[in-house]
C-alpha cells in the first residue's frame, strides 16, 4: 500500500470543458491526503526556443504557484485558466496534496503516454470530448490511445 506522497495521480488538462470535468473528477474521487497531482499539458504546435529545447523529456516540473501566473505559463506555450487554478489551490489547501503541472510538445496521444512511464504514475485521468464513432474513426480518440497504452490504469471521464 502506497504511503505518504507516493501515489501520484496525473491528469491529462488541455482546458477545455472534458479536461475541467476530469479534473473536478479527479479531486473528488481519487485524490487524497499525500499525494502528488500532476497536470499534464501537451502542446501540439512547434514553438521556438524552450519547446525544442524540452521537445523530448517536457517542461520542469510547474509549482502550483506557478501555475497561477500568466506570464509563466504563456512561456512554455498554454494559456493559463482562472478557474482551474482557483480549484487546485483550494484542493491543495484543503487535502495537504502536492500540486505540479508540466508540458509537453508534440502528439497528445504519444505524450501523455510517455508522462505515464516517465513518472511513475499510479493512475491518470483523461477527459473525453464524446466523438461518435464517426468522428472518432476519422480524427482519433487521445482517450481511447492513452487507456490503450499507457502504462499505468487510466480513467476516462466524460463530460
Amino acid at each position: 500500500m502506497a504511503t505518504a506522497h507516493e501515489r501520484r495521480v496525473g491528469v491529462a488538462m488541455d482546458f477545455s470543458e472534458g479536461s475541467k470535468a476530469a479534473l473536478k473528477w479527479t479531486v473528488e474521487n481519487v485524490v487524497r491526503g499525500g499525494d502528488y497531482l500532476i497536470l499534464f499539458m501537451v502542446v501540439k504546435t512547434e514553438l521556438e526556443g524552450k519547446s525544442q529545447l524540452w521537445e523530448q523529456g517536457g517542461s520542469p516540473l510547474i509549482p502550483l504557484c506557478d501555475l497561477g501566473e500568466g506570464q509563466i505559463l504563456k512561456g512554455y506555450g498554454v494559456t493559463p485558466d482562472a478557474e482551474v487554478v482557483t480549484l487546485l489551490e483550494q484542493v491543495a489547501r484543503e487535502k495537504n496534496i502536492v500540486v505540479v503541472g508540466k508540458v509537453y510538445y508534440g502528439d497528445p496521444r504519444e505524450k501523455l503516454c510517455d508522462a505515464a512511464t516517465d513518472f511513475p504514475l499510479s493512475c491518470m485521468v483523461v477527459g473525453s470530448r464524446g466523438l461518435g464513432p464517426l468522428k472518432r474513426a476519422i480524427l482519433g480518440s487521445v482517450s481511447n490511445y492513452v487507456v490503450n497504452t499507457a502504462q499505468c490504469p487510466v480513467t476516462v471521464v466524460k463530460h
